[in-house]
This record gives C-alpha cells, sequence and structure tokens, in this order.
C-alpha cells in the first residue's frame, strides 16, 4: 500500500498525518513544542533542535505499526517567516527568530526603498528583514532557512533548499521564478538565500540514518513543502479559481484561489503562487477574539441554538478586540463599534451575540469584495475553517450575507494538506 506522510509545524506543536491512494488518513499523531516565554516584549525565539525532537518523536508514534516500505514519500510545513541562520552542514548558528517576533523595524525600514509594491518582503515581519538582523549577527553563514527548509534538510540531509511559498517573504518573485535585482541591493549576502522548488516538488531522497530511525525505506522521497496556512488551505480541498477558504479563528482569514496575483501592501494582501494558480488573501483583525470582549466560549455555546439567522438583528457592529484595523479597513486608528454593554436577559443577550456574529459577517463580505476590486476572482463557494465553523446558525448568517455556498470541509489540518503535497511529489 503506497502512504505519503505530512507534518505540519506550528507555533506550540507537531501534528503528523499520513494519507493513502485514495487520500484517507490511515494515521495520525500529535504532540506538544515547549515555548519559552519572551525574555524581552516582542522577541520571541525557539531552539531547531526542539523542533526536530518533537517532530521525530510524532513521526515515530504515527509510523509505528506501517510497513517500512508502505510511505513513498514526507513533506513539511511551517510557520511562514520563521527563519535561522546554518553553518555548512546544516548546524544553526543560534536560535531561530520566530514569525511573531517583532524586533526586525531598523532593518525593515532600511529595506523599505527597495522593496516593490507588489511584494510581501515588507515589514519587520518578513523573513528578508529577519535575515538582514541575522546576517549581521552571525556573517560567515551558509544558509538561511525557514522552519520547513531546515527540517526538510534534516530530512534528506541537503540544506539549501526551500519551496516557493516560504521564500515569497524573502523577496523571492515566483512570477518570474527567480530572486530579484533589487535583493542585490540590501547588503546581505544573497549567497545564503535557498534554492527554490513549486511546492510538492521531490528534493532528494530521505537521509539512510534518519530512515532507519523512523523505520521508512531508504527510498523514501522528501518532497518541498509550504507554510502551515498554505498547507491548512489545500487541506479543505479548495483547487478551483472561485474556491475561498474563510478561516474563523482569533482572528478572520480569507483566501481565494485566482488566476492571477493580487497585491496591496495597504491591506497587507499578497499572493502564493500553488499548483499553477494564485492564492490571494487577507486578515482582518476581527474574529474571536473580539467575541471573547463580551462572551466566554460556553456562553457562546449556550447560545448558538437561540440564534435567528433569517431574522437579522439590525444592529450595525464592527467587533474588534481593540483599535485598528488593517482589512478590509486600513486604518491604525480605526475604531470597532461594540455594544455598551451585556444586559442580563436571555434573548437581549442572544440578540447582541447575533448582532456580533453578523458584523464580523459584513466584515467577510467586504473582505472578498475588496479582493475583487484589487483583481480576485468573486468566490464561487466558502469552505470554512475554525473554531467559529462549528456554529451552524453562524455559517447559515454567512451564507445569506454572501449568497455563495458556504460548506465545512471534511479536512482542515494543515498536516492533511502536507500529506496531499508528499503525494503530488510522489507522482
Amino acid at each position: 500500500m503506497a502512504l505519503f506522510t505530512g507534518i505540519d509545524l506550528g507555533t506550540s506543536g507537531c501534528r503528523v498525518t499520513v494519507i493513502n491512494d485514495d487520500n484517507q488518513v490511515v494515521s495520525a499523531a500529535s504532540g506538544q513544542i515547549d515555548t519559552p516565554l519572551p525574555d524581552q516584549p516582542g522577541r520571541h525565539e525557539q531552539e531547531a533542535a526542539t523542533w526536530w525532537d518533537t517532530m521525530i518523536e510524532v513521526l515515530q508514534n504515527a509510523l509505528s505499526g506501517i510497513p517500512a516500505g508502505d510511505v513513498v514519500s514526507i513533506c513539511v510545513d511551517g510557520t511562514s517567516s520563521t527563519l535561522l541562520l546554518a553553518d555548512r552542514t546544516g548546524n544553526p548558528l543560534g536560535s531561530a527568530l520566530m514569525y511573531n517576533d517583532t524586533r526586525c523595524k531598523a532593518e525593515s525600514d532600511n529595506l523599505d526603498h527597495l522593496i516593490p509594491q507588489d511584494s510581501a518582503a515588507y515589514g519587520a515581519g518578513s523573513s528578508l528583514a529577519r535575515l538582514m538582523y541575522l546576517g549581521k549577527k552571525y556573517p560567515d553563514a551558509t544558509y538561511a532557512l525557514h522552519q520547513a527548509d531546515w527540517l526538510t534538510g534534516k530530512l534528506s540531509g541537503q540544506y539549501g533548499h526551500s519551496d516557493e511559498n516560504n521564500c515569497l517573504k524573502l523577496g523571492y518573485v515566483p512570477g518570474a521564478g527567480c530572486w530579484p535585482d533589487w535583493i542585490k541591493q540590501s547588503g546581505i549576502n544573497t549567497g545564503m538565500l535557498p534554492q527554490v522548488h513549486e511546492p510538492g516538488t521531490p528534493i532528494a531522497l530521505i537521509k539512510p540514518e534518519v530512515a532507519d530511525l523512523l523505520g521508512l525505506s531508504h527510498h523514501t522521497r522528501v518532497v518541498a513543502g509550504t507554510t502551515d496556512s498554505t498547507a491548512a488551505f489545500l487541506a479543505t480541498g479548495a483547487h478551483e479559481t472561485g474556491d475561498a477558504v474563510t478561516s474563523l479563528g482569533s482572528t478572520l482569514v480569507l483566501k481565494v484561489i485566482s488566476d492571477k496575483p493580487v497585491f496591496s501592501r495597504k491591506h497587507g494582501v499578497y499572493s502564493h503562487r500553488i499548483s499553477g494558480k494564485w492564492l490571494c488573501g487577507g486578515a482582518s483583525n476581527s474574529g474571536g477574539a473580539a467575541l471573547l470582549r463580551f462572551f466566554t466560549v460556553n456562553e457562546m455555546n449556550g447560545m448558538m441554538h437561540t440564534l435567528k439567522p433569517e431574522q437579522e438583528t439590525g444592529l450595525d457592529y464592527y467587533p474588534l478586540p481593540g483599535v485598528g484595523e488593517r482589512f478590509p479597513v486600513s486604518d491604525p486608528g480605526f475604531q470597532p463599534r461594540l455594544p455598551n454593554g451585556i444586559p442580563d436577559n436571555a434573548a437581549e443577550r442572544s440578540r447582541i451575540f447575533q448582532g456580533l456574529l453578523e458584523g464580523i459577517s459584513r466584515i467577510e463580505g467586504r473582505g472578498y469584495q475588496l479582493l475583487a476590486e484589487l483583481g480576485a476572482p468573486c468566490p464561487k463557494r466558502v469552505l470554512t475553517v475554525g473554531g467559529g465553523s462549528a456554529n451552524p446558525a453562524w455559517n447559515k448568517i454567512r451564507q445569506n450575507l454572501l449568497q455563495v455556498p458556504v460548506i465545512v470541509p471534511a479536512h482542515h489540518q494543515a498536516s492533511y494538506g502536507t500529506a496531499l503535497l508528499a503525494k503530488q511529489g510522489a507522482n
């Protein structure tokens, strides 16, 4: 039986999913990564060795009992723009700067005049700003590697490889298939930049000692991965132009498949290339974190059955956890519109809860409208993931507003999407 293994590395955990030729899950396992508290505000680091140790343990659990020759290929995703520098043998030179580390503002400011409007490499959160920061600290480094890149190198023994999605915030131009000329003017040692592959491209065979450690065949292929959010998108089954995915988590994240890339630095909109198409997206500060200002998770679950999707409340809320919005409104001083208080009356509490859900739904609709104005297609259907997707009444409210089917997919785990890429690389 041919099997394909996907690995997802998040901020605090690792998940592995093994699928067969029919895309059915045959095994899965997960484990936690110890996340150290920052020693200074805005500084978030992790030791790469912790990723590796956790990943090996989770892989061993997921692969237990699977015959050595069955796993054909393996693929890793990681958090976007998490970066480390390594020596010529792949050993990390210090800790990795995590995706939410904000220390690189000076480097970002120095790069800003070089970076075109249609690049995702801007801002203190970009891997390019992190490379400039770490490059000063470790001038003799050989490789600049994202989280998924380093783990792929550990699996294969071949470093200096990456994928188009992870490299987008490093300045790579996927449409042209090359690094831009302007990056040479940045002062960065461009010799550290990785060789870039399309996600799902075979890179090398697994390192023999790693294969033995995991009980795998020495012929197992290691395949180029992607970012965790792109892998989660792929997991839903979205694949056609106009397929959209909304993630209803702490924030509201929208993505839609397009035949062409769209960008808006002002709104934080950029586009990943995947399977010959483009994945365009933006993220609002609205979402579950705004709801938690007023209700606990248990309270919201208890009110779910009291919602009336066919009867609009008429309330005009713009729920945000604080001041400031980025998408679809780009305004750091934007004021949320919120309830003045929550009464004890159960019916009124339910009405306010529904009004907040309607407000987030309108933001979702306006977000897809803005993406369309920028050049992306209007959604034909919206697959929905995240904690909020478990609320059928909210999904109905959203469907009424969006006027397209809102669907909860069978799969949403990033490791499942990465397993699909592993299968693609095997074929």
